[in-house]
This record gives structure tokens, sequence and C-alpha cells, in this order.
């Protein structure tokens, strides 16, 4: 994969985004339908740093950035999962975080944010290297395996007949989009305004193919106001991007969160129609949604911060930096509150400094990569191997051992292994 741009400055920064993503508790999946797509783990091992006292974790990635930040992310939905079901059992909350209707949701959610976050990343790829790099195909084709992710899910409910037409439905307005994008960019009205009637026509089929499947469950006239504002979202967020506009990372989330409101609606009508058990909208379920939201959410914000402190001009110096930054901070507090709002406000905030803590880590082991220093590389990740068991005896004590200390700190360790590998594989890529 040849070079884009890299600032000077830029492997700190890489790490303080990467890092952001790392706070997970477990590494086992959610086992109930749709069929677990999240799941992936890297095909080879990159070398670790020499040492003459190695880590008992190391980095793993396969050298393609945006493939190990799908792997990273891959890891969120089985963290929220866990997280949720230790505090439904520590707070007595009501409903059941691991019911099929729970599963659906959290997975439905996991995969049309990661959709938007995905497309994100490989419009802004298509605008820093061109349409027709190899880096853009390689964005593509990650965006393609969240299609196809989402056309199993549908699948798993639906039948294979309704999977592949999905999936050709999905296909097509994820054309569009690029169209739209390669218009915009290029100032063509026209081809604009062509694109976004296409997407408009998108709309009302699949609002149909929705209706179709459910039974009704999910009408048309509903799937398709919400397709529209996907439709409306995405492209606003397009349009920023295009125009080099700071808001693009708020616009972005705000494309994001609005799909995660309808992965609610559309498993509301899947579980009517199929009369899957469980509640998809009770507290407990809720709960794990939200968090599967949170928590991918921050591996995909840090993956646009730091794309976007290599290709802005003046890098992590730079405006667009500085505010995909803050769009990313943002996503951080609501972390802490989301803690808090169940173990109290002390608790947030004690979960907001571990969080950072440990994000300076993963800068510590960034700039030491950059620098071709082994030794700081190896110390770096000695220092979060220590996180991980600060991170277990916190949630342990938060949740009175609902969540176990041994446990949490050892499925810690599979995110420190694939950020660390994400990391390397994001510096090839870029030297």
């Amino acid at each position: 994969m040849r070079s884009i741009h890299k600032a000077a400055t830029v492997p700190a920064a890489l790490a303080l985004m990467l890092g952001m993503a790392a706070c997970g508790t477990g590494d086992d999946e959610p086992s109930a339908s749709p069929p677990d797509t999240m799941s992936q783990t890297p095909e080879e091992s990159a070398e670790p740093p020499s040492s003459e006292a190695p880590s008992a974790v190391q980095p793993t990635g396969t050298g393609d950035p945006f493939e190990d930040a799908r792997t990273a992310a891959a890891h969120m939905p089985g963290t929220a999962a866990t997280l949720a079901a230790g505090f439904v059992t520590a707070f007595d909350l009501p409903g059941d975080a691991d019911s099929d209707a729970a599963t659906l949701r959290a997975n439905l959610t996991a995969l049309l944010q990661e959709h938007v976050y995905l497309a994100g990343i490989a419009v802004a790829t298509a605008y820093a290297a061109g349409p027709d790099s190899p880096e853009f195909d390689a964005a593509a084709a990650t965006l393609d395996e969240n299609s196809v992710d989402l056309s199993e899910a549908v699948g798993s409910l639906a039948g294979d007949e309704n999977a592949a037409a999905f999936l050709d439905l999905w296909r097509t307005h994820i054309g569009y989009f690029v169209d739209y994008a390669v218009a915009v960019a290029g100032q063509d009205e026209a081809g604009a305004d062509k694109a976004t009637a296409e997407l408009t026509q998108y709309t009302k089929d699949a609002g149909a193919f929705f209706d179709k499947i459910s039974d009704g469950h999910l009408p048309a006239a509903t799937m398709t106001d919400a397709l529209s504002m996907h439709v409306e979202t995405l492209s606003a967020a397009i349009d920023d991007l295009a125009a080099g506009s700071p808001d693009a990372y708020d616009t972005l989330q705000k494309a994001a969160a609005h799909v995660s409101t309808a992965a609610g609606v559309i498993a509301d009508g899947l579980v009517a129609a199929t009369g899957m058990s469980g509640d998809p909208d009770d507290e407990a379920s809720t709960l794990r949604t939200n968090l599967t939201q949170l928590l991918q959410e921050h591996v995909y914000l840090a993956s646009i911060a730091v794309f976007t402190a290599y290709t802005a001009d003046g890098g992590p110096d730079s405006e667009a930096f500085k505010a995909a930054a803050a769009t990313l901070d943002g996503n951080s507090v609501r972390l802490s509150e989301a803690v808090g709002s169940l173990a109290g406000d002390d608790n947030g905030a004690a979960f907001l400094d571990l969080w950072r803590t440990h994000i300076g880590y993963f800068v510590d082991y960034a700039v030491a990569i950059a620098g071709g220093d082994d030794a700081a590389a190896q110390q770096a990740l000695v220092d979060l191997d220590d996180y991980r068991g600060d991170a277990g005896d916190f949630f342990a004590t938060i949740s009175d051992g609902a969540l176990p200390a041994d446990a949490i700190a050892e499925g810690l360790a599979m995110h420190v292994q694939t950020l660390a590998g994400a990391i390397d594989s994001l510096d090839e890529a870029l030297n």
C-alpha cells in the first residue's frame, strides 16, 4: 500500500486515537441469532518488538490498517455483552441482556453503525488518495465485508434468497453514495442530483423489501422514512468531508447515531415477525445496545481521527484534527457517564481517569514504533499489561464481583493485541 501523507508528529496522535478503543472486558461473543459476525481475528501476527523481558501481550495484525481497525472494533459487541451482563446482575436491572431479541438489537446496532463509519472512512480515503488508489480499494473491501455480514444477519431470519436480495439492494445504495461523493468533490451538481434521486428511489425499494420480509411488521412507509434520514445525514457528512469542514466529524457521528436508533426499530419489527424470545426494548437489552454503540464508536472515531492526523495540512496541529479529536472525546465522556449512571458519578470519573491513563501507554507504544525504539515499545506493552489488572480491579469493585477482576484482565489482552497490531499496520502502511 503506498503512502498518502504523513505529518511529522502523527505517531502520538495515532496512538492517542487508537488507544481510546482498548477498554474491552472480554472476548466471548454473543451466541444468539443473528449469527455472530463480530468475532474476526487477524490472519497474521506482526513481529513483536524485541526485548529481554517480553510482555504477556504482543501485537497482532495483518498489515491492512482498515481490516485491523475492524478487527479491533469486532471485539466491542462482545465486550458490551459482558459488561451488560455483569451490570444487570450487580444493579438488579430488569430484563435479559442475553436474550435472542437483545442480541439481535445489539448486533444490528453494531453492523449499521459500522456501515456509516466505514463508509465515511472510505469516502475520506477516496478524497485523500483518489478513488482509483490502493488505499481506497482496501477501505472499500472492508466496507463490503460489513455489507456481507448485514446480509447474513438478514438471511438468518428471512432465508438465503432474501439475504441475496438485501445484499444487492445494499451494495447498490453504497454505489449511489460513491457517485454522490465523487460528484460533490468535482462540483458536479447534476451528478450529485442524479445520485440523490437514485438514493431516494432506493429508500422506496428497500422499504418495500423490509415490509415484505417482516409480513408488514416493518411497514414500507416507516422504513422509507428511516432510510431517507440515513441518506440525508450521511449525505451531509459527505458534503462536509468534501468541503474539508471541521464539522464533518460531528455530522458523521450524527449519521451513525441515526442508524443506531433505526436498528432498534428494525429489531422490534423482526422480533414481532419471527416471534423471537426476549424484549429488545427492556432495560437490560437497552444497556447492552448502548454499550455496544459507545464502545464500537470509539474504534471508528479513533480511526477517523488518526486518518485526519495523517492527511490534514498541519497534521495533529490542524483544526481538522482538533475537531475530530473533540468528537472522539465526546464519546469518551458519554462512556464515563454511562458507567456513572449505574455506579455513581465518582466511579464514572474514576473510569474516565483509567481510560485516559491507558491511552497514554498506547501513545508511548506508537511513538516508540515510529522511532524504531524496541525497548520503549516493549515497556509500553508492559505498562498496558499492568493496566489490565487495574481495570479488572475497578470493574470487580463497582460490580461487587459480578465482573471478576481476573476475567476482565484476561479479556483485555485481546484488545491490547489487536489495537497494538492496528498501530503497527498503520505505521507500516504510511512508511
